[in-house]
């Protein structure tokens, strides 16, 4: 465990730092709207949806894929924008996140906070009244688990805070299958996992490219507190781990011949890029010729090829 305290900045600069009477209502709703990290969002929808047409095995009543993606926006959204709140003292001091609302002082602090909050209650209320409430709660513990266990516990504390905090990025495949199914299944549990093991690789290499900013508001980011190395080579086992998961899925009956093709195609080509990042790692690589971030773009590409291939293999079988 490392443990660290990050200064925050006088009380009311964030606040203070544009006037009220300086921020245009157009600038404001692209704020509030800023405040829910949507294109974090579409990547958390992208695991969703697929996962509600591998539930029907076909297509799923639109309606209540409409009612699903605006309630799980809506409760991402809170979660981001509680996020935020929680983090505006490092977020003033790192380069990556000095441009968020609560920095510039375009939306102040309590703003946000009375919008996570609201956005929170509305969603739960949403999925509970006009889907089912097994999604209602799924959803409310996906936010809460971001907000309090990695926002307030993990991620100032410990090396393995995006490890077990990603446990919330990989809920809404649960909330996809039991939106439809009002149940769970081993299928969902799968892919699951999948998205458990890919979160690190995912986001480790980002992490590489920052670990400046981390470092210097001591948030302790594996990259952070190990060499490249060490982290290359965990990325290679999570991978392995996550294209193994990822093939279960046929064995047990849930997909055939189109999703196990794709997982395989891509799941090669991403541990070929994984275990290039750990050769390039062990030869010293460092800068722009450790590529790290090929992963990292390569494993958005992953994720959303595997679970359009979730949605397209019912129709295939």
């Amino acid at each position: 465990m490392y443990v660290t305290a990050v200064e925050s900045r006088p009380a009311g600069v964030l606040e203070t730092s544009q006037s009220t009477k300086h921020r245009p209502f157009g600038a404001r709703i692209k704020a509030f709207i800023a405040l829910t990290k949507p294109r974090i969002i579409e990547l958390l929808l992208i695991t969703t949806v697929p996962v509600m047409f591998l539930a029907e095995q076909g297509v799923p009543d639109l309606q209540l894929v409409l009612l699903t993606c605006v309630g799980g926006y809506l409760s991402a959204g809170g979660a981001n924008a509680l996020n935020m709140y929680i983090d505006r003292d490092i977020d003033a001091l790192m380069a990556r996140t000095s441009q968020r609302p609560l920095v510039t002082g375009m939306v102040s602090p309590r703003e946000c906070l009375v919008f996570g909050i609201s956005l929170a209650v509305i969603s739960t209320l949403l999925f509970g009244l006009t889907v089912n409430w097994l999604s209602a709660w799924l959803s409310l513990g996906a936010l809460l688990f971001y907000v309090i266990v990695y926002t307030m516990i993990l991620k100032r504390r410990t090396s393995q805070n995006i490890v077990w905090g990603g446990i919330a990025g990989c809920l809404p495949v649960l909330i996809g299958w039991s939106s439809v199914t009002n149940s769970m299944s081993w299928a969902p549990v799968i892919l699951f996992l999948v998205m458990f093991f890919w979160t690190p690789p995912h986001y480790w290499p980002l992490s590489m490219r920052v670990r400046d900013d981390y470092a210097r508001v001591g948030v302790p980011m594996l990259p952070v507190i190990a060499s490249n190395k060490v982290v290359a080579r965990q990325i290679v086992l999570y991978s392995w781990a996550m294209v193994a998961v990822s093939l279960l899925l046929t064995p047990l009956g849930y997909t055939g011949w189109f999703y196990t093709s794709v997982a395989l195609v891509t799941g090669g080509f991403w541990l070929w890029e994984a275990h290039g990042l750990q050769a390039r790692a062990k030869d010293g690589a460092v800068g722009a010729k450790l590529k790290e971030m090929r992963l990292f773009h390569w494993s958005i590409t992953y994720v959303s090829l595997l679970f359009v291939a979730v949605a397209v293999d019912p129709f295939l079988r």
